[in-house]
């Protein structure tokens, strides 16, 4: 008695592959050689300028100062004003989230509440805001509450924008099959929409950490007694342009920081969107 068998033939490019350590850190390396080779061209160019073309310190402070400005005022005044500053970035970034997503599921469920809401958000973004952290000042002294609410201002559209996106752009199909299996409005919530559009969610966080730490200091600028904006007031009447770098350079790390932490937090939560990317 014979038995056949049968196989199943794979194409090569079909079959997973696995990438080590060390190259996924190699491709990474090569992928920020150009963003590298800008900031030393740039650093390059400042130095030269600080130091051979007479410019004042007072207005271009050369590299070396600025670091040496971060090393010896770190312990006694850097250190608690970015401790300051950088609660009120998280605090007033988290705000926005909660607050972004819930209006998007709002309005995503409610096609009137959309057409009467979401012209008034379009219309809250021209409201400048150097007109509103003061009032906030005056409303609610010189304490965090004005620098969250800030925050929140600045962060809060780009992530109802997104989320409302993402949320109407699914497909229609797994639409249709959730009513097939008589799902509830809920349930096609909560297993279909809000997976479907997290990317989109995602993008809108992204955007929204770069500025996070623009309306911290903005938030300062109004009223404050302590934090990286109050340095560079303080720093800027005396032209210690150094020390204002020094705060800038720390600002610019921490939006970096917030823009990375956004990433990581999207590769654990839906990671198949990267992987699409890729592909």
């Amino acid at each position: 008695m014979t038995q056949t068998t049968s196989a199943t033939v794979v194409a090569p490019d079909m079959l997973p592959t696995r990438r080590s350590g060390s190259s996924l850190i190699m491709r990474k390396v090569k992928r920020s050689l150009p963003s590298l080779g800008i900031v030393a061209v740039v650093a390059a160019f400042w130095e030269v300028a600080s130091h051979w073309f007479g410019v004042p310190a007072y207005i271009l402070p050369s590299l070396e100062a600025i670091g040496s400005k971060i090393v010896t005022r770190w312990s006694d005044t850097l250190a608690s004003a970015t401790w300051v500053t950088g609660k009120e970035v998280m605090g007033g970034y988290v705000l926005a989230v909660v607050v972004a997503l819930v209006i998007a599921l709002l309005l995503h469920l409610s096609e009137s509440l959309r057409n009467a809401v979401y012209p008034l958000l379009i219309g809250s973004q021209a409201v400048p805001i150097v007109v509103i952290a003061p009032v906030l000042a005056i409303m609610f002294g010189y304490t965090i509450t004005p620098k969250l609410i800030v925050v929140a201002f600045i962060c809060f559209f780009s992530m109802v924008v997104n989320s409302l996106d993402g949320l109407s752009a699914v497909d229609p199909q797994y639409l249709r099959l959730m009513r097939t299996l008589d799902g509830s409005r809920w349930s096609t919530l909560r297993r279909v929409q809000i997976p479907a559009a997290l990317p989109s969610m995602f993008t809108g966080m992204r955007i929204s950490a770069v500025y996070a730490p623009v309306g911290a200091v903005f938030g300062e600028y109004a009223g404050s007694q302590d934090g990286l904006g109050y340095v560079m007031i303080q720093a800027t009447p005396l032209m210690a342009t150094d020390m204002v770098f020094a705060a800038i350079v720390i600002l610019t790390i921490g939006a970096v920081a917030l823009f990375l932490l956004v990433n990581v937090l999207e590769r654990i939560m839906c990671p198949w969107a990267r992987q699409s990317r890729v592909a």
